[in-house]
């Protein structure tokens, strides 16, 4: 069994005390992290690594950034997402595990929608769709997994009628996960788990935490070979309670070997 796990952790240097924690009682065999903040020379390697963790890191200072964690060798194989060489944003890192491909994702969150973030967001989507029709077409296991900044429906926010022009809600963004989803990919939380109301994130402002008023943006969206090992999936919310947590909370899977 493998166990793969995504987790937006709001700062690696800032958080690090709770991703090694974490890291000791979860016991993930592979970890995708966004929004690590860092660049990549800076991550914490060394602490990670005296866990018996290999490292892959794609990171930008100050904003942005993705890792990858394995407890098996990590071969890389993209650090952007293909369609536009002008994209300096680190969002993207795609990696071979023991024969599994993964990538963490940090896609855009596209507010304010009346400015260039939003047609950012929907640019950066549509090449994701790209990208994935040719990963399927490799017919082998793969899991695009990360903070995708997408409420897909409304049993995945608390007040959907408040968030409807969010950028993270919107019509056009959803139909954009969608078109993505509908390629043949599985979101694993969802096809074990039809419950409304888990969330994945919560805003630091407003008691949203205290009042369970989150957002489920964080995903793992599995190929056909990869869904087929798909023995279990959920949402730990345990980090969230930590003192200094990050405001998104990890999203695990298990796959049979």
């Amino acid at each position: 069994m493998v166990k793969l796990a995504t987790w937006n952790v709001n700062s690696v240097k800032a958080r690090l005390p709770l991703l090694l924690r974490w890291l000791k009682e979860a016991e993930p065999d592979i970890v995708l992290l966004q929004e690590i903040k860092v660049v990549s020379d800076g991550f914490p390697e060394l602490e990670i690594g005296e866990l018996g963790y290999n490292v892959a890191v794609n990171g930008q200072k100050t904003y942005n950034g993705v890792a990858i964690l394995a407890k098996r060798p990590i071969e890389v194989e993209r650090r952007e997402l293909p369609g536009d060489k002008a994209d300096s944003q680190a969002r993207y890192l795609e990696a071979l595990v023991d024969g599994l491909r993964v990538a963490s994702i940090y896609l855009p969150n596209g507010n304010p929608v009346e400015s260039e973030k939003y047609p950012y967001k929907l640019a950066w989507m549509r090449r994701l769709e790209q990208h994935a029709r040719a990963l399927l077409a490799l017919e082998e296991p793969f899991v695009l997994g990360g903070d995708y900044n997408i409420i897909p429906e409304e049993a995945d926010v608390y007040d959907p009628a408040a968030w409807k022009d969010d950028a993270l809600f919107r019509l056009e963004s959803r139909r954009a996960f969608r078109a993505i989803v509908h390629l043949g990919l599985t979101d694993a939380f969802r096809t074990l788990h039809r419950e409304p109301h888990r969330y994945t994130y919560w805003d630091y402002q407003s008691g949203r935490w205290s009042r369970d008023e989150g957002l489920r943006i964080d995903h793992l969206l599995l190929s056909p070979q990869a869904a087929d090992r798909l023995a279990a999936c959920d949402i730990d919310r345990t980090p969230r309670k930590w003192e200094r947590a990050s405001d998104h909370t990890p999203v695990w899977c298990e796959l049979a070997s």
